[in-house]
């Protein structure tokens, strides 16, 4: 019995302090800062994504050292404990930020959406009176790359149709005020270029016949887009139309079927259904854990045992000699990545317009001046999945390969092979949009792949390395073949890279004997 209180005391309690303070705090910071003052974000990031990351900020610093006093067998069941805690807190506040997002913002009667502007702007509207005109509207036609191997391709139609105060009425070109409707239908992203082009063609003849069908006057109410990505997509839609001057800035609207006041049924007990039941999935699992003695008695006694894991992961991050120059190109890669996810491009995986706009590697440009693309091109990628699989192809790389070489040398290597890689995908492909640190690394990994073939390191080391290089490589190389993968700029950063490491095998495996021979000195 004593295990039990000293379990809900020292690791049940806190866990749900740090859940329900997690939920208040946030939602409170989020509705100070996106909805009252509205610092300009996408909604996604508020209402999804920094509720998916922030939670683990307390877990790893007040919980996980909690966690560390149970009898644990493997790092697996810690790390299993602390994903059950994560998921308990993340889904409870994700859907506090969507009901926070639905319950502010007041509905706004109008006669006429003519009378929008003598009112302050809400984010609800109904009207008494409206025309659609479906005879004025605007098109918008796109598709994005989705999944974690860019497996699923989505098309998209986006559609904005004029809402006017009656069927006389005919838009003018200072017309502000629409309805936005989207269409969409994943296929596979491995097929053809003519398939995928006909499956567009009928995705566009359906979705145009279900416009048709559709009376778009039939709504309780409207309900302001905010800054999204369909927001984004709508306007890109009316830009084929003229425009107004600038400042002017248009109003795009969703409509909403079910009645006003019943748009967030359910939603309070929901949350607390949720949260509930990740309180008492977690109690159900502690049972399961006993303390180890030695760990919890020193804890009581005020002795806390350091736990370095966190820290030592951290440490990959951090410039040190023999380990300088990666840790400052994941750094950079991932700032890059951070600075277009909060500026609004996505996370998940970011459209080809703005990869273009940010320096992405597409042969049109490029050799029509544009030869920085080369470079830029390597230090961006196209979402979330694409960045840390590389990142983490990089610093395995890095902490071998960097230490053999001086900070300029390595630092060139990746550079060169990186432009080289980005050079062989001009060759390959007329009109592809290309980003990605992939040929860069690719690029190490040949230059490595070289020095073990000409047995730079000890054999033993040298074999098992050899093995994880090859699989690495070979891996890669064939996910490439199945589409949505630049597998020229992998084969070019490869080779290239390959060509690099026999040049200059010799002399690194002079330098690894000098070093070995200086170690064994040492230790006699």
């Amino acid at each position: 019995m004593t295990g039990f209180t000293d379990k809900m005391r020292l690791i049940y309690k806190p866990f749900v302090l740090i859940a329900i303070g997690f939920i208040l705090i946030y939602t409170l910071l989020n509705w100070i800062l996106f909805i009252k003052i509205e610092i300009s974000i996408k909604e996604e990031v508020p209402k999804f994504w920094l509720p998916i990351a922030l939670p683990w900020i307390p877990i790893l610093i007040w919980l996980r050292p909690r966690l560390c006093l149970l009898q644990i067998k493997n790092e697996n069941s810690s790390f299993f404990l602390q994903i059950l805690a994560w998921i308990a807190i993340t889904i409870p506040t994700v859907m506090t930020q969507e009901y926070l997002n639905t319950s502010t913002g007041t509905l706004t009667q109008l006669d006429t959406i003519s009378q929008f502007v003598k009112h302050n702007e809400t984010k609800y509207y109904s009207l008494k009176n409206s025309y659609i005109d479906k005879k004025h509207i605007s098109i918008q036609k796109t598709a994005t790359v989705t999944g974690k191997h860019n497996e699923n391709l989505v098309l998209l139609v986006y559609v904005v149709i004029p809402i006017l105060d009656n069927s006389h009425q005919i838009p003018e070109i200072t017309h502000k005020y629409w309805l936005g409707k989207k269409y969409s239908e994943k296929i596979n992203n491995n097929l053809s270029d003519y398939e995928k082009n006909e499956k567009f063609k009928t995705f566009v003849i359906q979705s145009e016949n279900e416009f048709n069908k559709t009376d778009f006057g039939k709504f309780s109410y409207l309900k302001v887009i905010g800054n999204t990505d369909d927001h984004d997509e709508f306007n890109i839609a009316l830009k084929n139309l003229r425009r107004k001057s600038e400042g002017d800035r248009d109003i795009i609207f969703e409509s909403r079927t079910e009645p006003f006041e019943s748009r967030n049924t359910n939603k309070i007990s929901s949350i607390l259904i949720a949260l509930g039941a990740g309180l008492l999935g977690y109690f159900i699992i502690l049972l399961f854990f006993k303390f180890d003695k030695n760990h919890l008695e020193n804890f009581k006694k005020g002795i806390i045992e350091k736990n370095t894991d966190v820290k030592d992961f951290f440490d990959f991050f951090i410039p040190k000699e023999g380990f300088y120059i990666t840790p400052i190109i994941i750094n950079l890669n991932i700032l890059i990545f951070m600075i277009m996810v909060f500026t609004g491009h996505g996370i998940l995986s970011f459209k080809g317009e703005d990869l273009l706009h940010w320096g992405a590697n597409f042969k049109p440009s490029t050799i029509n001046g544009q030869w920085w693309r080369l470079v830029t091109s390597i230090f961006l990628h196209g979402g979330i999945m694409h960045i840390a699989a590389n990142m983490y192809g990089l610093l395995f790389v890095g902490i071998f390969l960097e230490p053999l070489l001086s900070k300029t040398k390595y630092a060139l290597l990746y550079l060169i092979t990186g432009i080289l890689a980005s050079i062989t995908s001009l060759w390959w492909y007329d009109a592809t949009i290309s980003v990605g640190a992939s040929g860069a690394i690719f690029g190490l990994y040949g230059f490595f792949l070289a020095c073990l073939l000409l047995n730079v390191f000890p054999p033993d080391l040298g074999k098992a390395f050899l093995v994880s290089t090859l699989v690495f490589v070979g891996v890669n190389l064939l996910m490439g073949l199945t589409g949505g993968t630049d597998n020229a700029a992998h084969i070019g950063g490869l080779v290239s890279g390959f060509i690099l490491g026999l040049i200059m095998a010799g002399q690194i495996k002079q330098q690894v004997k000098i070093t070995i021979e200086h170690e064994n000195e040492n230790v006699e």
